[in-house]
């Protein structure tokens, strides 16, 4: 069978800093509508007329393990030391996933919004191994199916499927973590908050100070000074 995975019509699952175009487009859409263009997208298919076509089945199959949930802030979706149970696809909101010391210190390694994809990337997540957490960070409305589901309904459509799914993301994420990694080790803070406000604007609105303070590495002190100066900055200029 060949590859119903289409990379070239896929898009970054990170587009923290625009409201995606499928949730733009659609905004009076019935629900199933919107779930079956957000998954055409984080699959990279392109939706055809012909409901017996390979990708449509695909796309059509998935749909069904999907429900929707509507989530308050500070809701805790995934904790650490249990394995990671569920699939989400953001509709609506923000959520993160980070890590957590016994002290209580946070490291967020990733923020995920509308039309984002979440899932246990890691093959430790699935396992009782686990050491990320998932919260929302906002009220969020999402589907959401069970993991181990939703993989096997993908590989049942063909060997080699799921690794394809799961590569472009797994790549995307180590690429991000380690572009942050590089900018916290050879940037001063003030060049990397000012490059979030430039990549990310509607991220910085819609966030808490504090939890962009700890995916920015700095203690909320720091942060709060680093936005006053950038605040004073944009005022004298």
């Amino acid at each position: 069978m060949n590859s119903i995975f289409r990379p070239d019509l896929s898009s970054s699952s990170h587009l923290l800093s625009e409201q995606h175009p499928d949730m733009a487009k659609l905004p009076h859409a019935p629900p199933e509508t919107l779930l079956l263009n957000s998954l055409s997208r984080v699959f990279g298919i392109r939706l055809s007329d012909n409901k017996t076509a390979p990708e449509n089945l695909l796309l059509s199959d998935l749909a069904q393990l999907f429900s929707v949930r509507k989530i308050d802030a500070e809701t805790v979706m995934e904790k650490q030391d249990q394995p990671w149970a569920n699939v989400y696809l953001i509709q609506h909101g923000v959520m993160r996933m980070f890590r957590e010391t016994a002290s209580g210190k946070v490291a967020i390694h990733h923020f995920f919004s509308e039309g984002d994809i979440i899932w246990p990337v890691f093959g430790r997540s699935r396992t009782v191994r686990n050491t990320l957490c998932l919260n929302s960070s906002m009220p969020v409305t999402a589907w959401v199916a069970d993991f181990t589901a939703f993989r096997s309904e993908v590989q049942s459509h063909g060997e080699g499927q799921w690794p394809k799914f799961a590569l472009a993301l797994t790549e995307e994420l180590a690429e991000l973590a380690s572009m942050r990694e590089f900018r916290k080790h050879t940037m001063p803070a003030i060049e990397r908050y000012a490059l979030m406000q430039e990549e990310y604007p509607e991220l910085t609105k819609r966030v808490p100070d504090n939890q962009l303070a700890a995916w920015l590495g700095v203690v909320p002190a720091t942060f709060s000074r680093l936005k006053s100066a950038a605040s004073g900055h944009s005022k004298n200029s």
